[in-house]
């Protein structure tokens, strides 16, 4: 199945990262997010496609866009820890195709072609990302939007935004 779509959570850092990334190529993207698009930045700005839950906080967005997606990538940069380390629990107790990139280690193309690699594999049609917020690791933002921007120049292009 071709990818169809990228789903966060809205998040700074790589969260909106991976959105950059689809919006720019004209890709469909969206994702659940807290009541009030909730964000360390304040509110989740308007360009990005989301849906807001109607309650609930962080910990509810990130389950259901693990549920509703057909797998995750986690981008992080080293150890995984609070909401990072959340996603990963909610994929590993649920069974939902999960891969870890370490971009301590790893650089954005290698990324890409792991990202990719992990789509062919795993058949994944909707790609959840996931990591670190912009106050845990600056550069985590840029990171994962040229990593996804190098896995959708390959990719088919649905085009537009939706939300969900």
């Amino acid at each position: 199945m071709p990818l169809k779509k990228i789903v966060s959570g809205g998040q700074t850092g790589v969260d909106r990262g991976a959105l950059d990334a689809a919006l720019e190529a004209r890709f469909t993207c969206g994702g659940w997010c807290p009541p009030g698009r909730l964000a360390e930045d304040g509110v989740i700005p308007a360009r990005y496609p989301m849906t807001e839950l109607d309650r609930g906080g962080y910990s509810e967005r990130t389950l259901i866009n693990v549920l509703e997606s057909d797998g995750t990538a986690i981008i992080c940069r080293g150890a995984m820890e609070g909401g990072t380390g959340y996603t990963r629990d909610c994929c590993l107790a649920r069974g939902k195709p999960l891969l870890v990139i370490d971009a301590a280690n790893t650089a954005p193309s290698e990324a890409a072609v792991r990202i990719g690699a992990f789509l062919a594999r795993e058949n994944i049609g909707v790609l959840n990302v996931a990591g670190p917020r912009a106050s845990k690791w600056p550069e985590a933002q840029n990171y994962a939007k040229v990593a996804l921007a190098f896995v959708l120049a390959t990719a088919s292009k649905p085009q537009g935004r939706d939300k969900g």
